[in-house]
């Protein structure tokens, strides 16, 4: 399957990356207008092939999917103005990770296909239906046979794919093993590479940020899409005086989390790729409970039991050397470190392997500048994070891989200077047993002269020899007794040992000029080798010279073929146009002249439609003069008795008010003549109570007079007696 993928994709290269910027454009146009259609298809299909949210894919992945798409389609117009010199490389192998099965997807694809290459892609065996459906929108899009190509299988697939010799370009999404194997079987392959490998990307949290949206922005950055994001931001750190409200904050914040089924579009999160994940989750979350003492808090929002789901879950108290701070989790666990001063932040910020992403989170503008540019990391976010767009390139270096998706720059990953050919693949291949390698070409040796001198040298030093033990002999035997016997001996002596050292002096020398003569032979072999392998080299390179011009005869032949084709499909184009245009004009004229005669036809319509109107309106007027001129002789009619009508009431509301007042006054007559009457009453009795109040006075004062009489008579007589 994927030699015929391969070959698909090398036969289509040719036609593909001969059509002009525009033909490519529009096809790629078609092809996200077809994503556009199938939009809420693929939200379903990726939300049931990933598990995440169908509000992730429907809100954020499709539209990215399709952001790209379009502006991939201005590129590939503009690859030959605005990226002069270059030329598309040929079959490019693309293989893409499960946590974002279309999205990546299209960061590869779609640069890829704009440059004028060919595309052979592999997904992960978990996410396979996203890519199959796009396989399906893309043959009903109308691209071409053979220019994207889609193969499914198992990890041992895709290193099939990516050592395969017809291919000219591998692009890796994934973890950084996988990437760390990749590129060592493409080294010294000839075949360019880009790899977007894991990461551990800290979110930095000041005190002067804004916490309840930077709380925000933590929960987006590490719980969006399960944390299975390669640039989630799985380490905060936040500064020391605010990391309690801060950690408050997100634990209140994540206990109304929504966990559920990725088809429900009210929840937050939905379930984990596979069972792999939750262990591979679990352990490090256990790992860090037991092993590294640090505080674990999950979530306290229900999770489902059918199926795998994870809480968002907070870890406190760790230390930089933990585990779960040094590796790539890949899920919804957030470690939560402090600081005390920015230098602080930096250094835990960059005490990472890897560097794909970062945020930093303040008001201060100046800190936030100053500190993103230290941050060692492809992608650094202020106020923000996970922010993507297709004219951003994305990518990181150190373990999160090189080479950039997205962007102006990440044209480059897809083309190559066009004077620049491919490096043909050699036989070696990683690990590099049993390769076979050139054979080593030794220094020129010494020449006999040079070894005959060697030898003298040794004769003249053998000679020296023989003088030091006669003088040793001689000496010996005056020590013994002086005596000539004991001379001649050690003569004897010297003479002996000097027969023996020229001896083997002729046998050395001997030795050595057979040894020159030997190595003057082999060194005449080797040479003769070296001459022939040089002359096989020439004569190779003379056919290969030959054959190069052969060919650029032939090519430049094709390209003079090809150019009076183009001449004379251009001159046949040219006079089809000329009938094209005389007919179009010839047309023109006659739907211009239809056009006058209807315009006249319609005009004379327009007039007799405009007089019939005319008069129809004249009549309208005249009736609604007429029912206007009653309708006043009516109103006035009415308005008279209405009058009259008011008059009358008025006379007679009068003639009420006048009677009323005549009865006011007779009632207000009589009234006073009462009060008079009652008046006179009320004087009278008056008059009759002091009369008689008068009356009683003058009796008491009689009777008090007579007493005083009777008395006075009592006295005097009583006087007299």
């Amino acid at each position: 399957h994927v030699d015929a993928a391969v070959a698909a994709a090398r036969a289509a290269f040719g036609t593909w990356s001969a059509l002009s910027g525009h033909e490519r454009a529009k096809h790629l146009y078609s092809l996200a207008r077809h994503v556009q259609k199938h939009h809420r298809l693929l939200a379903v299909v990726g939300a049931l092939d990933n598990g995440k949210s169908i509000r992730e894919m429907r809100d954020s992945d499709v539209p990215l999917v399709v952001r790209h798409l379009y502006h991939h389609a201005g590129w590939a117009q503009l690859r030959d103005t605005e990226l002069p010199g270059y030329a598309p490389l040929g079959v490019v192998a693309e293989i893409v990770p499960w946590n974002f099965p279309l999205m990546l997807l299209a960061w590869k694809v779609c640069p890829a296909l704009a440059m004028g290459n060919t595309v052979v892609l592999k997904p992960a065996s978990y996410t396979r239906l996203s890519a199959l459906l796009f396989a399906e929108i893309v043959a009903e899009a109308g691209l071409p046979p053979g220019v994207f190509n889609l193969v499914t299988g198992s990890g041992a697939m895709g290193s099939t794919l990516a050592d395969h010799a017809d291919v000219d370009k591998v692009a890796f999404t994934g973890s950084t093993p996988i990437g760390r194997v990749l590129r060592q079987r493409i080294a010294g392959s000839g075949k360019k590479i880009s790899l977007e490998l894991g990461g551990k990307s800290p979110v930095v949290v000041f005190d002067t940020a804004d916490l309840d949206a930077a709380v925000e922005g933590v929960v987006d950055a590490i719980f969006f899409n399960q944390g299975q994001v390669c640039c989630a931001g799985s380490r905060l750190l936040v500064q020391e005086n605010v990391a309690e409200r801060v950690v408050r904050k997100l634990k209140a914040r994540v206990d109304h989390f929504r966990i559920g089924h990725p088809l429900d579009k009210s929840i937050d999160m939905g379930a984990l790729v596979d069972a792999s994940q939750y262990t591979s989750i679990k352990g490090f979350v256990e790992r860090a409970r037991t092993r590294d003492g640090a505080t674990v808090y999950c979530a306290r929002s229900p999770v489902p039991t059918c199926g795998y789901y994870w809480p968002p879950t907070i870890i406190t108290n760790v230390q930089t050397t933990a585990e779960c701070v040094r590796e790539e989790v890949f899920g919804p666990v957030l470690t939560v470190q402090t600081f005390r001063s920015p230098a602080e932040a930096l250094a835990l910020a960059n005490n990472t392997f890897f560097g794909l992403g970062a945020s930093v989170w303040t008001e201060n503008m100046a800190l936030a500048n100053e500190v993103a540019l230290g941050i060692k990391a492809g992608a650094v976010w202020i106020n923000a994070h996970n922010l993507f767009d297709a004219a951003a390139g994305f990518g990181g270096y150190r373990e999160s891989g090189f080479g950039r998706d997205g962007g102006r720059e990440g044209l480059y990953e897809y083309v190559k200077p066009a004077w620049l050919p491919r490096a043909a693949p050699t036989t070696l291949r990683f690990p590099c047993d049993g390769a076979q390698w050139p054979p080593l070409v030794m220094p020129r040796p010494a020449s006999v002269e040079a070894s005959a001198a060697a030898a003298a040298a040794s004769a003249t030093d053998a000679s020296n020899i023989v003088q030091i033990a006669r003088t040793a002999a001689q000496k010996t035997a005056r020590e013994l007794d002086g005596s000539e016997a004991a001379s001649a001996t050690a003569e004897l002596i010297a003479q002996a040992i000097a027969d023996r050292l020229r001896e083997d002096m002729l046998k050395t020398r001997a030795a050595a000029a057979a040894a020159a003569n030997e190595r003057q032979r082999k060194h005449q072999a080797d040479a003769q080798a070296v001459e022939a392998r040089r002359q096989k080299k020439r004569e190779a390179d003379e056919r290969a010279r030959k054959e190069k011009e052969e060919k650029r005869r032939k090519a430049e032949a094709e390209e003079r073929r090809r150019a009076e084709e183009e001449q004379r499909r251009r001159a046949e184009l040219e006079r089809l146009r000329r009938e094209e245009e005389a007919r179009r004009e010839v047309e023109r004229l006659r739907r211009e002249e239809a056009r006058r005669k209807e315009e006249q036809e319609l005009e004379a319509r327009r007039e007799a439609e405009r007089l019939r109107k005319e008069e129809e309106r004249r009549k309208k007027e005249e009736e609604r003069e007429e029912r206007r001129r009653k309708a006043l002789e009516e109103r006035k009619k009415r308005e008279e008795e209405a009058l009259a009508a008011a008059a009358a009431r008025k006379e007679q509301k009068e003639r009420e008010a006048r009677e009323k007042r005549e009865r006011k006054e007779a009632e207000k007559k009589r009234r006073e003549e009462e009060r008079a009457r009652r008046k006179e009453e009320r004087e009278r009795e008056r008059r009759e109570k002091e009369e008689a109040h008068k009356r009683a006075l003058e009796e008491r004062e009689a009777k008090r007079q007579a007493e005083r009489e009777a008395k006075a008579a009592a006295a005097a007589d009583g006087g007299e007696s």
